[in-house]
């Protein structure tokens, strides 16, 4: 009993760390995010993915073009990386109510799930994600900051079976 109490007290400090903040803290926050808005017509980004130890792995950029379908915002992404390869995302973003989207995308398993308050939005998804000529399923808890009405930040932690594997940085500016 003594050491499954230790066990459950060292535990929870590395529970409370994988906590992500609540995106109503964000809900004030100026300006507002506007996803049909920011993402009308072009916007280009620019990113880059460090391992978990902070090591550079891939540099990139991406051209979006956007657009409505109805109710549903259309983003499709072009990706150029440093090494000269290419690859091509559509997503297909729905509005569920009280700041609440869903997006598909032919490589996110099942359903992404988001919401919007304020400036931030947040997505947690999984992806079927290319590596070394083997795909995997890896996970992302995805936030997005609105800085002015052109610039967004992106920060995406990425993780398999709860284990880190490094971040995604982007940066979006729409033009």
């Amino acid at each position: 009993m003594k050491r499954l109490c230790i066990v459950l007290l060292t535990g929870l400090p590395l529970l409370a760390s994988c906590s992500t903040p609540d995106i109503q803290s964000y809900r004030d926050n100026t300006p507002k995010l506007d996803l049909y808005q920011f993402f009308s017509g072009h916007t280009q980004a620019w990113g880059m993915f460090r391992d978990r130890n902070g090591k550079l792995i891939k540099r990139f950029s991406v051209d979006i073009n956007s657009h409505r379908d109805g109710d549903a915002l259309i983003l499709d992404e072009h990706f150029l990386y440093a090494d000269g390869t290419r690859q091509q995302r559509s997503w297909r973003l729905v509005p569920k109510g009280d700041g609440k989207w869903h997006g598909t995308a032919a490589d996110v398993i099942g359903e992404a799930e988001g919401e919007v308050a304020g400036n931030a939005l947040h997505w947690r998804y999984s992806l079927r994600l290319p590596v070394d000529g083997r795909e995997w399923a890896v996970d992302f808890d995805d936030w997005m900051f609105l800085q002015d009405n052109y610039t967004m930040l992106n920060s995406a932690h990425m993780s398999k079976f709860g284990f880190g594997l490094g971040e995604v940085s982007l940066f979006f500016r729409k033009e």
